[in-house]
């Protein structure tokens, strides 16, 4: 659906986006995560065909932008992180106006637009005036707009910029419901833990380069040097012999007693750990917990564009 190869935006001698290379299916939910000015919005203009790349290649259903910029507009939805509203205008006829300039006529204009009122839930907001609404409202009725030419792939910038909690919350079902549509999406953001439970894969972004193009289990377990597992016996007094047997293993590099639970910390390029289940089970050890310990992905964030992260 999203293909982009070698994508290259350059002013003058310094580069707003360098080589970055994308391959989007389907139904993909794409959190592309990175600080302000990191290159995000700029490959998303190129991609709605807002702006032209000084060179490289950006696909939308097999058009390029550089051939086929009309028919990749009318595949396409782009949220801006910022967009205004017309102050004399209620929320339906914001939409219709817009529904209009889609060249939807009459009943199934109307039709349209009711569609996408109960889609993103303010249907309550139809009659209010658009420049009345909270951020949140907002955010959603922008959503409302780029839906309504039912576009195959979604462009939504910083959509959870400036929300509050409870409106956070509702933005991120509202994305899952549009990717469980079977929508292809790109969702920026430089919020890391929001796109976290939401998004099928991951792109972190940095000074313009692409760090990481992967699925979120794949970006943390790249920062991480060595794999590390918790372990909670049902006894705390087996913590000791946990430690001892374990200590014996090849596979094994350290381990670190807490006051209910374990942490051992694998040797590098170690995966499997089934065997360290099952020598414990042998030796009489009952097992309340064993598992990886989670890296978030603020942290794989910030090992992957040179900050500090809990790296072993």
């Amino acid at each position: 659906m999203i293909k982009t190869a070698d994508l290259t935006k350059k002013y003058g001698d310094a580069f707003a986006i360098k080589s970055i290379d994308l391959n989007l299916n389907a139904g993909d939910l794409f959190g592309f995560i990175g600080p302000n000015g990191a290159g995000k919005t700029t490959t998303m203009r190129i991609i709605a065909t807002l702006l032209e790349p000084t060179w490289g290649e950006a696909y939308v259903c097999d058009h390029s932008v550089h051939t086929a910029p009309k028919e990749i507009r009318r595949l396409v939805g782009y949220m801006p992180d910022f967009f205004g509203v017309y102050e004399d205008m209620t929320v339906v006829e914001y939409l219709e106006f817009f529904a209009a300039s889609y060249r939807i006529k009459g009943n199934a204009r109307r039709q349209r637009v009711n569609e996408m009122l109960e889609v993103v839930d303010l249907d309550f907001k139809r009659d209010a005036f658009a420049n009345t609404l909270s951020r949140g409202q907002t955010q959603r009725l922008g959503l409302a707009r780029t839906l309504l030419h039912d576009p195959q792939v979604l462009l939504l910038d910083e959509p959870l910029s400036g929300l509050d909690p409870r409106a956070r919350i509702e933005m991120r079902n509202l994305l899952r419901k549009l990717g469980q549509m079977g929508k292809t999406i790109i969702v920026s953001s430089h919020i890391l833990p929001e796109l976290a439970d939401v998004c099928n894969k991951i792109g972190i972004i940095d000074k313009g380069e692409l760090k990481q193009n992967a699925t979120k289990t794949e970006v943390i377990r790249m920062v991480r040097e060595h794999l590390v597992l918790v372990i909670e016996p049902q006894m705390s007094d087996d913590l000791s012999k946990i430690s001892d047997l374990l200590a014996e293993q090849t596979s094994v590099q350290a381990c670190e007693p807490g006051d209910n639970s374990i942490r051992v910390i694998m040797k590098s390029n170690v995966e499997d750990y089934s065997h360290l289940a099952k020598l414990l089970i042998d030796n009489g050890i009952g097992l309340k917990k064993f598992s990886e310990e989670e890296l978030d992905l603020e942290s794989a964030f910030m090992a992957l564009t040179k900050g500090t992260s809990n790296r072993m």
